[in-house]
């Protein structure tokens, strides 16, 4: 079958000479090593950083460079720019084949691949450390890397990258790099132990660009701090960059779980005294954020956040939309601690507490503050809490600050949802989904893919996220078009999600006789 696709990529090169396609093997490689002296052919490929630093007049828009199989040992610089208007190089797995950037290296560089040109797209390859390695920073050998940082450079996309294990965070997308976009992401178990708690996030977000940084359809989870973190820790700042940023159906859920003590599934904030550098025009809609929870058993003691607004009362956020999530915590499940303005709608939230802090008497206008459609679960009815002076029910909330009109308070005994809560046809490989499902009573659930064009007979395989090296279940879809996910997958581990909510990916496999058509289709996608 490879033999097969190898063949159909060099009689394309020759029909199609207007994009050009470049081809990258490991440099330990048993046939083919990756080479600096390399062309980029199939017979004299690249090694990885090689052809990281191609300049424009080799390698530009419209142009693939194919991650071949195997495991690139290395911290990767990338200066690849694309200087062709509307057209992006592409770095990617070749077609069913699995590349792995292993950083796990003696090395002075702080990220496995660290990108820096403009109008370059990264997809379908792994980025983690492998083997044996340090988790801990009092320890001498120790050694801190994240998994990718994009320190520079505008216009590219992260796609259907698979980033965990890494000792520091999963992204960091930092203040120059506008108009980037992460999507369909799987962000797991990056960080380490500092000497005082866990340390490492999913995605560090900056923005100092005019233009949205889109970070949507990702699943972030058990990372060892906070899944996002929309921030910047400066205190003397002199300008604004952390700004226009949309999250965008994400599901974020236990973040660090593993160390015990579970922190923010997202933080947008600042901690600047100088109050210029504002978190300002953050869009947050149809994200699922969780962390376990025993929901029989009505469970809402610790403290167990689950999003923060605002931090340093000088830098209050602004614009601030959170709208159409679902927000699932324990007694701190929303904080919005220092915040000028906002928009909250459509939330389902479950908590101890909505708790606000103090400066809401300073920042709250009713003409500004936009509250509607909310269904606060708590255990207690007097659960609004401004920090420290009082407490409301929901109508003496509505009475006093006329906002809330049209929300609806529960107590958390009567709480439920749907059980399929979402289906994310991934919006670059139209055979792949997202599947998150809840169960309170934690029962296998069944989901229907009627809806989705997919061909009776099409066989399947599904991956439990957490467990994402191996299958959790295969088979072939039936007439019904209806398959049954299971959900009682914790088994007593400690770091792992409860059984009543669960997320996973399900891929539906061409037949073989009809894959090589499926391929060529898909090929052509690249083209045009």
């Amino acid at each position: 079958m490879k033999l097969f696709y190898t063949i159909i990529f060099v009689f394309i090169t020759f029909v199609l000479t207007a994009q050009n396609e470049f081809h990258i093997f490991p440099s330990d490689h048993s046939k083919t090593p990756g080479k600096l002296t390399g062309d980029g052919s199939l017979q004299n490929p690249w090694d990885l950083q090689t052809a990281l630093i191609q300049n424009s007049n080799v390698v530009n828009g419209g142009d693939i460079i194919w991650l071949h199989e195997g495991v690139y040992h290395g911290r990767f610089v990338s200066n690849l720019q694309s200087n062709i208007e509307g057209k992006h190089i592409t770095v990617s797995s070749f077609p069913h084949e699995r590349a792995v950037l292993n950083g796990n290296i003696k090395s002075n560089r702080n990220s496995v691949l660290e990108v820096r040109g403009n109008n370059v797209i990264y997809k379908d390859f792994e980025i983690t450390w492998l083997g044996n390695f340090s988790r801990k920073q009092t320890e001498p050998d120790f050694q801190k890397s994240d998994g990718i940082n994009h320190n520079s450079g505008i216009n590219c996309k992260f796609i259907n990258l698979v980033i965990h294990n890494n000792p520091g965070s999963g992204f960091g997308t930092w203040k120059k790099t506008g108009n980037s976009e992460i999507n369909g992401c799987l962000i797991f178990n990056n960080g380490y132990y500092s000497a005082k708690r866990g340390s490492g996030v999913g995605i560090y977000a900056q923005n100092s660009s005019e233009q949205n940084r889109m970070i949507k359809n990702n699943i972030i989870f058990n990372n060892y701090y906070k899944g996002i973190e929309v921030w910047s820790d400066n205190r003397n700042a002199n300008e604004q960059y952390v700004k226009n940023i949309v999250l965008e159906n994400n599901v974020i859920f236990n973040s660090a779980l593993v160390t015990g003590t579970p922190r923010d599934n997202l933080i947008i904030a600042t901690n600047d005294n100088n109050g210029i550098n504002i978190a300002k025009n953050i869009k947050v809609t149809d994200n699922i954020f969780y962390h376990n929870t025993n929901y029989k058993n009505n469970q809402i003691d610790g403290s167990l956040p689950t999003l923060t607004l605002g931090f340093n009362g000088n830098a209050p956020v602004e614009e601030i939309i959170i709208e159409d999530n679902i927000i699932l915590g324990r007694n701190d499940g929303i904080r919005i601690l220092h915040a000028k303005n906002l928009t909250f709608k459509n939330n389902i939230v479950y908590s101890g507490y909505v708790r606000f802090y103090k400066s809401f008497y300073n920042n709250f206008d009713q003409k500004t503050w936009n509250f509607s459609g909310n269904t606060y679960y708590t255990r207690k009815n007097k659960s609004i809490r401004i920090q420290g002076k009082e407490d409301f029910t929901l109508t003496e909330w509505q009475n006093k600050y006329k906002i809330d009109k049209n929300s609806q308070w529960k107590h958390i005994s009567k709480f439920n949802m749907k059980n399929v809560l979402d289906v994310t046809q991934n919006e670059y490989n139209n055979n792949k989904f997202r599947v998150v499902l809840f169960d309170k009573n934690e029962n296998e659930v069944t989901v229907d893919f009627s809806e989705y064009g997919i061909s009776k007979g099409m066989p399947y395989t599904i991956k439990d996220v957490e467990n994402y090296s191996k299958n959790l279940k295969s088979g072939i879809l039936g007439n019904d078009k209806r398959i049954v996910f299971p959900m009682k997958l914790n088994k007593n581990d400690k770091n792992k999600t409860f059984d009543n909510f669960g997320v996973y990916i399900i891929e539906f496999n061409e037949a073989e006789n009809s894959k090589k058509v499926g391929f060529l289709s898909k090929f052509f996608k690249w083209l045009f």
